[in-house]
């Protein structure tokens, strides 16, 4: 599959890099802006952001802050929630425009469209549900060791030492992804990896456990990324998620306030579903945006 078009914007520096389907230059077609998360890049939106192009988008993949250079400044949660919206603000986006976001990209989803509401007609998150979904399974003993990576890389200089090392992003993908070969993205994500952007990688992790290092010029949008989403809502999930187990999700509809809003539990898939069952998930999302118009 193509990669699309990378280019370099010559207004935004945080859209360097950035991958384009379709032509964004076209403003009569509306903008769909594909975030990824941890640890992976915009390739993983390599099945489902030409779909989108054929159906009608504009769409970008652009790179979270930290993964494609390394960042010194503080890296939280509401850090993404800001990047989503200078994204929309410099690719002219309107209310026409079409959010998804997997893993720490669904916690950006829900920041910018608590933010901005106006700003998005509708949000797709895949692998991590509002916060309020998670309810006591997130504590139950499976989940914490499911979660170990968090806990570890809360560890500095040992973390990163390991993450970098040939096989640790390998077994983290297998055993969040069973049966999936990650071969092509855990390449993808290499050419970037390195003791430099680890570091930025891992910050919204410790920024969640240490107010200190979170991005002081980014509060707000921080706290949106905890909030239910207010626009309507599709929520995908693998049933064999290894990082989320799907066990530790509680009443997620009811975190889905928005009406037209939907939550599909995808079979036989992972914490990557949008790789590991493109064109079920392709489908889903395609379906669901020509049910919702």
């Amino acid at each position: 599959m193509s990669l699309g078009n990378s280019m370099t914007s010559p207004q935004d520096p945080d859209l360097d890099g950035a991958f384009y389907y379709g032509n964004i230059d076209d403003h009569s077609r509306p903008l769909a802006i594909l975030v990824h998360g941890f640890p992976d890049t915009p390739n993983t939106w390599r099945y489902l952001a030409p779909a989108l192009a054929d159906a009608g988008w504009r769409v970008t993949a652009p790179w979270l802050r930290g993964y494609r250079s390394a960042h010194g400044a503080p890296i939280s949660a509401g850090t993404y929630v800001k990047d989503v919206l200078t994204w929309h603000k410099h690719l002219a986006g309107d209310e026409r425009c079409l959010l998804i976001g997997h893993d720490w990209g669904a916690n950006a989803a829900y920041g910018a469209v608590t933010m901005a509401p106006a700003a998005f007609s509708r949000v797709v998150t895949l692998a991590v549900p509002p916060v309020g979904a998670l309810g006591g399974g997130i504590l139950d003993y499976a989940q914490v060791r499911r979660s170990f990576y968090i806990w570890f890389i809360q560890l500095a200089g040992m973390a990163e030492a390991a993450m970098v090392s040939p096989a640790f992003f390998e077994n983290l993908w297998r055993d969040w992804s069973p049966g999936y070969n990650a071969a092509v993205d855990l390449a993808h994500l290499r050419q970037h990896l390195d003791t430099d952007t680890i570091g930025s990688m891992i910050a919204p992790y410790r920024a969640a456990f240490d107010p200190a290092r979170n991005d002081p010029m980014a509060a707000d949008e921080a706290a949106a990324s905890l909030a239910d989403p207010p626009i309507p809502t599709l929520y995908l999930h693998g049933a064999n998620d290894g990082a989320l187990g799907a066990d530790a999700l509680a009443d997620v509809e009811s975190h889905l306030p928005a009406k037209g809003s939907a939550f599909r539990l995808v079979e036989g898939a992972g914490h990557f579903l949008h790789l590991e069952r493109p064109s079920l998930v392709n489908e889903i999302v395609l379906g669901w945006l020509s049910d919702s118009k």
